[in-house]
């Protein structure tokens, strides 16, 4: 089926009543069908998705009458508006129209001005909807996953497993890890990929807002207004950082992971949905049980798979690729120059802090970008917090604790963060280290040993920490 995002049609049974709404809309620069029929009106609908339709309660010599296309159509493309008109208006009907979806209700005979009021804010809704669907899926497609690491082909192994499934998941991780990217590469490799991905950002709702956002309402001043719920339906809905869902939504989340319906706002009627849950959060679900900010029933409700989305200090050797990665991108969608990292550069970065991590690393990466050259390698100096003395090159600026000791302890101080940091770069990989140290394998591990750090195994990856000298 094709879709056009800018005609009219225009259902009636009277042809003067058609042809003159027709005529009107052409002279305002709108492309208009018409039907006679419901078996017209439901075959135009079928051929091509109109942009609006403007739709007569009361067809003659037709199967179904105004209120059973309405039904029909919000049924199965609820993206049409539908502006109802009818010769025999009263409060019934018009209550009855918008109860069933209808965007606005107008009596005939009709203004001509009225009617233009309202088809202008039909059009330009239906319009909102259509830029709305594009972005979504446009936004599906940021599912790439990037990384080579041992934590992070575990979380992809983990992402693969419950791809066919239909279980709930829960993506614990750090802020700024990449949890809805993880979210998205469910999506979009599960049976639910050609149906919408919608995010519900629990923590930028205000919290008297939520159910309205949601659930939808519905009103005769504002007629029926789709939740984000009923958005996703067939599809995935995506609770990020579901720990700030206020404690009175929860409850009736929890009720609509039970019965997969809801109510709309000020409505009455139980809209059904189908929808697989995906949510995420950075906090301790279990501490905020404790502390009575959520629901311990909901918890386990959304908690059937919990996969931990690995920080970008566990996952240092994906450093490098990550910022090529982000480098091509800023290229592609800001015009940015296309550089490359020099090796110095990129062992700085896997040596820094990334409390925000990949985030961060993006931000970081656009921010040198627009400030650095437009030409040649990324230099360690342009990173933030590198700035070389300009006077001194070559020195390196002691720490006042290390500048007050000894030479011996001074060194073996030094010796100690040098390789905790190079052997945590390499995600704990020896070989690597002691390669680009300059040490053999052997030496380097006497050389671990007599300085007190010890690795262990931490999410798949390999860290080193200071301990003890162990004894011989």
């Amino acid at each position: 089926m094709t879709e056009k995002t800018g005609d009219i049609l225009i259902v009636d049974d009277e042809r003067d009543i058609r042809e003159l709404v027709s005529d009107i809309l052409e002279d305002e620069g709108f492309t208009t069908r018409l039907a006679g029929t419901s078996d017209e009106a439901m075959s135009q609908v079928t051929a091509a998705q109109p942009a609006l339709m403007i739709l007569d309660i009361w067809l003659k010599d037709s199967n179904m009458d105004g209120i059973d296309i309405l039904k029909v159509v919000k049924k199965d493309y609820p993206d049409v508006p539908v502006v109802i008109i009818s010769g025999h208006g009263n409060v019934e009907i018009a209550v009855a129209a918008i109860k069933q979806g209808a965007y606005d209700f107008i009596e005939k005979p009709f203004n001509i001005d009225q009617l233009m009021v309202v088809i202008r804010r039909a059009m330009e809704t239906s319009r909102l909807r259509h830029e709305n669907q594009v972005l979504k899926r446009q936004d599906s497609k940021s599912t790439e996953m990037i990384g080579s690491s041992a934590p992070f082909k575990g979380l992809v192994s983990q992402l693969e497993k419950v791809t066919k499934s239909n279980g709930r998941v829960m993506l614990c991780g750090p802020a700024g890890s990449g949890k809805e990217v993880a979210a998205r590469y469910i999506h979009a490799h599960s049976n639910r990929s050609s149906a919408p991905f919608v995010t519900v950002n629990c923590a930028g709702v205000e919290p008297e807002r939520m159910e309205e956002v949601l659930f939808g309402s519905e009103s005769t001043e504002r007629g029926v207004e789709p939740g984000l719920l009923e958005q996703a339906n067939g599809g995935i809905v995506y609770f990020d950082e579901v720990a700030d869902m206020p404690m009175g939504t929860q409850s009736k989340i929890l009720r609509v992971l039970v019965d997969q319906s809801f109510t709309r706002v000020g409505g009455r009627d139980a809209q059904k949905v189908d929808l697989r849950v995906i949510s995420s959060t950075s906090k301790d679900l279990e501490q905020e049980i404790a502390a009575d900010r959520f629901r311990q029933e909901l918890f386990h409700r959304l908690n059937v798979v919990p996969i931990s989305v690995p920080s970008l200090e566990e996952r240092r050797e994906d450093i490098p690729t990550l910022a090529e990665h982000f480098i091509n991108e800023l290229n592609e969608t800001q015009g940015l120059p296309q550089r490359k990292l020099s090796d110095e550069a990129v062992a700085l970065m896997q040596t820094m802090t990334w409390p925000g991590n990949v985030r961060q690393l993006k931000n970081l990466i656009e921010r040198v970008l627009i400030l650095g050259d437009s030409s040649g390698d990324i230099d360690a100096k342009e990173l933030p917090g590198n700035e070389a003395p300009s006077e001194e090159e070559g020195r390196v600026v002691l720490s006042g604790s290390l500048a007050t000791l000894p030479l011996r302890e001074a060194r073996e101080a030094f010796e100690r963060e040098y390789l905790l940091t190079q052997i945590n770069r390499f995600g704990g990989n020896i070989s690597r280290t002691a390669t680009f140290v300059g040490m053999e394998r052997s030496a380097l591990h006497r050389k671990l040993k007599s300085l007190g750090v010890v690795t262990s195994n931490k999410a798949g990856n390999r860290v080193a920490r200071v301990d003890e000298v162990e004894e011989t």
